[in-house]
């Protein structure tokens, strides 16, 4: 699981930035932890203070080692700053082992890369210059600057045959990346989540075990109506006719096409990644779908960007689970972790943040 991301000089992140996803002294909601490190976080602020391009970091290092067309890094430059390097550091602790990858890249040129296993350097890259520290020997390679090092070496069996680095290729292809806004999602594993993809991978069984535990008035089936191609379908009691969901509401359109990803990321492990959560679903199945993964998923991560300050409540997160985020003019964006204010259970969270009290709020002229 991811325990710490470090970032800079990162669009919006000109200054060095950590964001640590380790559990604090807080001794409530210990489902939302496992072990020492939490089930994820969710970060709020204005539009454009960076919630988005925390998450696009979480995902980057999946994208650049498992997307066979590559990644366009140029869009990720600090806009605020004339250094044009910028750097990630990935801490996971992975079966009880601590795994650091440091990259630095300037446009599509990758600089530096270097992955430590428990304090002790496996690979080493500089410049088009790579060094892997195998068991017995020390294998120096030519690497084109435009080509990640390391997944150069994740295409070596023995290489990604090793129990550690296996383990931790294992758990980055099971992130999932869904853009809830474009109502796009991105897997590295190969296995569509999409509810029409799914269903006709897995059947309905899943999706309709879990829309009968929390008594949705509904259920759906994938079949055919008429000559028709097999499509996903809205049932309901009462209703003679099923119906086809594109004449669903959005809601509950929005609510099958996440359902796939949470129950398989919950059951599997690794991590969910949520942009835009919440739009279009009721506050509490926003709340019902957080904790459901937060107390049936063991080695999973939920990373989510939301508007709905009703998440913001010590009984659905921890105030470690949770940073505000504020865009400070030309020094970028700036980080606040709920925790460091050290809130009291009792306290209210989304009072709290709508104060002011995590950082600056977005003021509009009132009509």
């Amino acid at each position: 699981m991811l325990r710490k991301l470090i970032i800079h000089n990162f669009k919006c992140f000109k200054n060095k930035t950590v964001l640590d996803f380790r559990k604090t002294n807080y001794k409530f909601l210990e489902q939302n932890t496992y072990g020492k490190i939490l089930k994820g976080a969710l970060f709020v602020g204005d539009h454009a203070s960076g919630k988005t391009t925390v998450l696009q970091s979480v995902k980057l290092l999946s994208e650049l080692l498992f997307w066979e067309r590559g990644c366009d890094l140029t869009p990720y430059q600090c806009i605020f700053s004339k250094e044009n390097v910028s750097s990630l550091t990935y801490e996971f602790e992975i079966d009880g082992h601590e795994l650091t990858y440091f990259l630095t890249f300037s446009g599509n040129t990758f600089l530096e890369e270097k992955l430590r296993i428990d304090g002790r350097t496996l690979v080493e890259r500089l410049g088009k210059k790579g060094k892997w520290l195998a068991q017995k020997e020390t294998v120096l390679c030519d690497v084109e600057d435009s080509v990640l090092f390391l997944k150069e070496l994740s295409l070596r069996t023995e290489f990604s045959s090793s129990n550690i680095v296996g383990k931790w290729f294992a758990y980055l292809k099971k992130y999932v990346y869904i853009d809830a806004y474009a109502r796009r999602i991105e897997v590295f594993d190969g296995d569509g989540l999409s509810a029409r993809r799914y269903a006709e991978a897995h059947g309905t069984k899943k999706i309709n075990d879990f829309l009968q535990e929390h008594q949705f008035p509904f259920f759906i089936r994938y079949c055919e109506k008429g000559e028709e191609r097999k499509e996903i379908f809205f049932e309901r009691k009462g209703m003679e006719e099923m119906l086809p969901a594109c004449m669903e509401s959005t809601g509950n359109r929005i609510l099958i096409n996440l359902l796939p990803a949470v129950l398989s990321v919950t059951e599997r492990g690794g991590a969910l990644i949520i942009d835009s959560f919440g739009g279009d679903l009721h506050n509490r199945l926003e709340e019902l779908l957080i904790r459901y993964v937060m107390e049936r998923g063991t080695n999973v991560q939920f990373f989510l960007s939301s508007h709905s300050t009703n998440l913001l409540s010590n009984s659905l997160l921890r105030p470690d689970q949770i940073f505000s985020m504020e865009l400070a003019g030309g020094e970028g964006t700036r980080l606040h972790r709920f925790s460091d204010q050290q809130p009291r259970v009792a306290q209210n969270l989304e009072k709290m943040y709508l104060n002011g009290a995590f950082g600056e709020l977005p003021e509009y002229k009132k009509i």
